[in-house]
């Protein structure tokens, strides 16, 4: 994963008059008739995919461009169950969208449901965010060397925490074990459905390590419940004190990333209103509050552009998998 998005800057972009007289301009055309927008979110609450929903719909009410949004969480199989329910039950309803990322497209690669993304529409890449990994407070490890030494003397001793299988909490914990000199085959992964059910996990000792989105375990690490052993940018997050796997010697760096994707059958029009109110949600002052408070670095694709990306990024987790041999 490119670490370009590391050098963006994490100030907040100050709302402009030019912003907002886009926003205005958009609300109020013709081309929008976002009354009520509903949000599927195909994880638990209190994780990265329910975290971005809920401040995406806030950013639309305040941009104007949504009068009201609601937000359904339907957990399980990385996405891919919440998928299966969105296409079914928001066939051409232009006024629905659906929470993605690289975690949905990891577990569609590793499970090859019967629903895709590419029975959805695509609307918009919002941002890229980075992991990292922690271990409750009370814990003997104190760096991820100490976790590779233990891995390397018994893999299954080590039980790792994070999302769904075929995330990337699953194959940056594969990629690690593979860097070790470890069979990623031998490793001890518990996947589980959102951030909140992680984070009790890891408080709980019930995982000796876990991993999640930084922004999911930055309220845990700040308050001294978790320790941070590392993240999975090639640096240290900006205003971070977190060190990098890499900066730890250990070769593996990736990153996540999130979208939304919009209804089955909704027209090209249709998909340009979405599209256009997301973007003229990036813009808001919650919104861009939001990127810097969870450490997300802004990365807005849409339309044509966003949907051969999400093709290319299929290719790429599939050969991710492969080599550590997630899948075959």
């Amino acid at each position: 994963m490119s670490a370009t998005f590391l050098s963006q800057s994490r100030l907040r972009k100050p709302f402009s008059y030019a912003g907002a007289v886009i926003a205005v301009a958009i609300a109020t055309s013709g081309a929008l008739a976002l009354d009520n927008v509903k949000f599927m979110i195909g994880a638990n609450p209190g994780g990265g995919f329910d975290q971005t929903g809920r401040n995406l719909g806030k950013a639309m009410v305040e941009a104007g461009v949504a009068k009201t949004t609601q937000f359904e969480n339907k957990g399980g199989a990385g996405g891919t169950i919440g998928l299966a329910q969105f296409v079914n039950a928001s066939k051409a309803d232009p006024n629905a969208m659906i929470v993605t990322g690289a975690v949905m497209v990891g577990a569609i690669v590793q499970n090859k449901p019967p629903i895709t993304l590419a029975n959805a529409t695509p609307v918009a890449r919002l941002f890229y965010e980075y992991n990292v990994f922690v271990v409750p407070a009370s814990s003997p490890l104190k760096s991820m060397k100490d976790v590779v030494e233990m891995l390397k003397k018994d893999p299954g001793s080590v039980k790792w925490g994070g999302g769904s299988r075929g995330s990337v909490d699953h194959i940056s914990v594969a990629m690690i074990a593979k860097d070790a000199g470890v069979d990623p085959t031998k490793i001890n992964y518990v996947p589980f459905q959102g951030g909140g059910e992680a984070s009790a996990a890891i408080l709980g000792g019930h995982v000796t390590v876990g991993t999640s989105g930084y922004s999911e375990m930055q309220q845990f690490v700040k308050s001294g419940k978790m320790r941070a052993l590392a993240v999975t940018s090639a640096t240290k997050l900006p205003g971070e004190a977190t060190p990098s796997l890499k900066e730890q010697g250990i070769n593996v760096e990736i990153g996540n990333w999130r979208g939304v994707y919009g209804a089955p059958g909704i027209t090209a029009d249709q998909r340009k209103a979405l599209a256009d109110a997301v973007v003229a949600a990036t813009k808001q002052k919650s919104w861009n509050d939001a990127l810097q408070s969870n450490d997300w670095f802004p990365a807005v694709m849409t339309g044509d552009e966003f949907a051969k990306f999400v093709d290319t990024e299929h290719k790429r987790i599939e050969e991710s998998m492969k080599a550590v041999g997630l899948v075959k």
